[in-house]
């Protein structure tokens, strides 16, 4: 259990990319230690101000890599969907049969 004046909770899944987790986490009056704090490409100093230390690209290049690996997800799960959607218009029997048979024609017909 969270101490006093911490709350925390999860954000819940992402569309399309459920094996992250992601939550958040508030605190209402709580003092950390700095040696403490997660501080590798941020400081605080002692006075309260904040700084970026080092450069801000680093920040943002693992965020930059996750969205490029789901980009590259999102066309393996298309491609599934279309090999299902392709596979199923072939059995699928629709239409009016022209040649008076009861039988509906196939959505893809590859008589020859």
């Amino acid at each position: 259990m969270p101490l006093q004046g911490i709350k925390c909770g999860d954000i819940g899944p992402k569309m399309g990319y459920h094996s992250k987790n992601n939550g958040w986490c508030t605190f209402e009056n709580v003092r950390i230690p700095r040696n403490q704090m997660l501080m590798k490409y941020t400081k605080l100093d002692k006075d309260g101000c904040f700084s970026i230390d080092g450069d801000t690209r680093a920040l943002y290049s693992v965020m930059m890599h996750i969205r490029m690996l789901m980009i590259s997800h999102s066309g393996n799960y298309l491609l599934r969907a279309s090999l299902i959607a392709i596979r199923y218009s072939v059995i699928r029997r629709q239409f009016k049969n022209t040649s008076g048979s009861k039988e509906e024609t196939k959505l893809l017909d590859y008589q020859t």
